[in-house]
């Protein structure tokens, strides 16, 4: 019965500590508006020690219905002590049969990331990971990638998906993710040249799109999963800045 109690009681003090946590940041607080959110059912998994800033694999997972009544619409990813909050966000489709979805990420310094969750009825969620970075990945010093185009899609989906049931699919896009933040060998600041967005549709209707900011990793990588009722052909389009456009078609076959 005492055991009881005190999990009850540190329960209490965890979800305290995060509700009174993410006021204090403006990009959470105005990602979750004038709800009021709630901090189980969401995982955020990121490596508590990270030896290299500028790839961080993280993953999230909402533990929701992904149905057309009900669903996960949206998940916002948010570092506040990198020089731009906003990460990365996700924007969701009950297509997709799964809230999960992970990549990997710059972060400056050692700090505490959040991820707020969003579903169509207007819940939302909100978590927190504190990670240890050796070296930032934001403004170090490197080589001038700025002959390296936005090139080499790739997708990997299962050999066949179960009618209905998520399965797991995998991208990468070879892009240097310039920040604009950081010098070149001759010290000057590198022109920042990003891939704005991933879009993936099913015929004409779009069942996720991924929204990049200046924290997602050089060569951007996504997993995701999609949830497709027959087969047919899945479009993946990665979107520069620049408005340049890469296009990869792949064939989904379903049991």
């Amino acid at each position: 019965m005492l055991f009881r109690l005190l999990s009850l009681v540190l329960l209490v003090m965890v979800s305290t500590s995060v509700s009174a946590d993410w006021q204090r940041f403006d990009a959470v607080r105005a990602a979750v508006g004038d709800a009021t959110p709630q901090s189980r059912g969401i995982t955020l998994d990121l490596p508590l020690v990270s030896e290299d800033g500028s790839a961080v694999p993280m993953t999230v997972k909402i533990d929701s219905p992904m149905r057309a009544d009900q669903y996960v619409q949206s998940i916002q990813i948010f570092a506040q002590g990198n020089p731009n909050a906003e990460v990365v966000d996700f924007f969701l489709t009950p297509l997709m049969g799964s809230a999960e979805v992970s990549s990997r990420i710059r972060i400056n310094e050692s700090q505490t990331i959040w991820a707020v969750a969003r579903s169509n009825t207007g819940d939302v969620w909100v978590t927190s990971r504190d990670v240890r970075v050796t070296v930032g990945g934001c403004l170090m010093t490197s080589d001038d990638n700025s002959t390296v185009r936005l090139s080499q899609g790739r997708v990997a989906v299962p050999r066949s998906f179960n009618a209905g049931r998520p399965g797991e699919v995998r991208t990468l896009v070879t892009h240097p993710m310039e920040t604009g933040l950081r010098e070149g060998p001759n010290g000057d600041i590198l022109p920042r040249r990003l891939v704005d967005t991933l879009t993936v549709t099913l015929g004409n209707e779009t069942v996720f799109e991924v929204r990049m900011h200046t924290a997602v990793s050089a060569n951007p990588y996504v997993r995701f999963f999609l949830a497709p009722q027959q087969s047919g052909q899945a479009e993946f389009a990665w979107q520069e800045d620049t408005g340049e456009r890469l296009v990869e078609q792949v064939a989904l076959s379903v049991n």
